[in-house]
């Protein structure tokens, strides 16, 4: 994430901020090889305090460009996956400077590794461009991970919101969608009351509470 005191996060397409990201890059490999964790997400950046994201999308492109060929050919060595999230710019982070699955794409396809993949959060997908069972469908190809918050409360997918799960879900299984689902959400209450949606969806898929009878 960089320096986070100093307004920082994530470095990957912040020009001058090279050799701090992959020092950062390097720390989070060591911590990943660690806890057996094969994924990592490569966090973007900031557009820089004064100036505007139009001003600066080129330079910040090539930037982010040449900071994810090097991530990749450092986490191939490793057999790790990075992972490129959009943040949306409406809401959770004005200047953020990778914002929807579309730059994403465009991005991983410039790059042009296959150990780099699409991290979408619907979340923000939803904030930024909605349409989210066509662009599960479009990018499925693409993705690597996938997290999920309500919308636009950021809670529990089962709190009142514009998204329907159970769906998304079904949709994410007739796709083939076999990786984990993030629950990067801000618990209402207590975290484990909280959870009485994904018991709720066991169940009406016919599973155990553990998930475990298929």
């Amino acid at each position: 994430p960089g320096d986070q005191e100093a307004g920082e996060l994530g470095l990957a397409a912040v020009p001058g901020r090279q050799a701090a990201f992959r020092q950062g890059l390097e720390a989070a490999v060591r911590y990943a090889r660690a806890v057996g964790c094969p994924r990592i997400h490569v966090m973007a950046g900031r557009v820089p305090v004064g100036t505007e994201q139009a001003a600066v999308a080129g330079e910040m492109e090539t930037t982010f460009i040449e900071n994810l060929r090097y991530t990749a050919d450092l986490l191939a060595q490793e057999n790790m996956i990075g992972l490129l999230e959009p943040i949306n710019n409406r809401i959770t982070d004005p200047r953020y400077y990778l914002n929807t699955p579309h730059q994403a794409a465009a991005i991983l396809e410039k790059v042009g590794r296959p150990n780099l993949k699409l991290q979408l959060d619907l979340f923000h997908c939803q904030i930024m461009d909605g349409n989210l069972s066509r662009n599960l469908e479009m990018y499925f190809p693409l993705i690597g991970h996938i997290q999920i918050a309500q919308v636009p409360g950021r809670h529990e997918p089962d709190s009142p919101g514009e998204l329907n799960f159970p769906y998304l879900f079904e949709l994410l299984e007739s796709l083939g969608y076999s990786g984990y689902v993030g629950c990067e959400y801000a618990p209402k209450g207590d975290t484990l009351e909280g959870l009485g949606w994904l018991r709720s969806y066991w169940e009406s898929r016919g599973l155990q509470h553990g998930g475990t009878s298929k």
